[in-house]
């Protein structure tokens, strides 16, 4: 992680000795210390130990290897939609989804003074462009960075108070920035649903609200992705995300990530899942899992 500002680099370093003591309480997150997937973990396991990794790979790298006991991973944004590639790194990680947390994405104006003295601001195209309305407003020009948390990292390592960044509360915590202004996203529902990876799969309580995540793919035949989802509605499982997306430049046969209401531990969806298989080359479960407080309230 050697492309990081040196204050984070810092929090880097003293975060993945923390975690080599005690792998099995370690959570593994992609990102600068600071970042969103960082708020997270804190939010979802406040007792655990925090692993910054470089990319989404090494995120599920260290889960594979045993250095974190889980990780934490953005899956889809109600901004943008499905996080890019999540659909080929879940299945192929060999590890399962034990459990979801949603954050909402609070953007904050950090600075080292106050807003008279900004004129440009740092951080992630994507975070940039949920804040452009404000910006404009302010007359700040936006200068794109490669991780918000690392922008928030390189304003309190620079030391130029006409430089401000746009990152998470917790990122100006973490670098000693002032929060010079806090929700300044133009959508008030910038939510990022995450899901929890592990090496073994957890199958939920009986009675306990659940979910299921899955990969197929459809056989080349005709009506062949009616008649696989057939058993869901036949069984009365509801079906909440059905993703298409092609893989190896081939245009055939599309492969498909969906996720249901329900366990893989209840006769409807035991069912369903039958049929299912029945009508596809081939089915990856990716896990069973307690519904998120948050989509239980609605």
């Amino acid at each position: 992680m050697s492309s990081y500002p040196p204050l984070a680099e810092t929090l880097v370093a003293a975060m993945s000795a923390r975690a080599l003591v005690d792998p099995a309480a370690a959570i593994a997150f992609q990102g600068a210390p600071g970042a969103y997937s960082h708020q997270a973990v804190r939010e979802a396991f406040p007792d655990a130990l925090p692993l910054p990794c470089a990319s989404f790979e090494d995120a599920i790298e260290a889960v594979q290897s045993g250095r974190a006991g889980k990780a934490v991973i953005p899956i889809e944004n109600s901004l943008h939609g499905r996080v890019a590639d999540m659909h080929f790194l879940l299945p192929e990680s060999g590890l399962s989804i034990i459990g979801e947390h949603f954050v909402r994405v609070r953007h904050c104006l950090l600075g080292l003074k106050d807003r008279e003295t900004l004129r440009t601001v740092k951080s992630h195209v994507q975070a940039l462009g949920q804040v452009r309305g404000r910006l404009r407003a302010w007359g700040l020009a936006p200068v794109q960075y490669f991780d918000t948390a690392a922008a928030a990292a390189a304003v309190a390592g620079e030391g130029d108070a006409s430089i401000g960044a746009v990152a998470s509360k917790l990122a100006g915590e973490l670098y000693g920035l002032n929060v010079i202004a806090e929700g300044i996203e133009d959508a008030d529902h910038n939510t990022t649903r995450f899901v929890v990876l592990a090496r073994d799969a957890v199958m939920p309580a009986p009675g306990v609200p659940a979910m299921t995540s899955f990969n197929f793919e459809v056989r080349s035949v005709p009506a062949a992705l009616f008649k696989a989802l057939g058993g869901f509605a036949t069984n009365g499982v509801n079906m909440t995300k059905l993703e298409s997306y092609l893989r190896d430049g081939h245009f055939s046969q599309a492969e498909f990530y969906a996720e249901i209401e329900g366990s893989l531990g209840d006769l409807p969806v035991q069912r369903a899942m039958e049929e299912l298989a029945f009508f596809t080359n081939w089915v990856t479960v990716i896990g069973s899992y307690p519904k998120s407080r948050e989509r239980i309230a609605g």
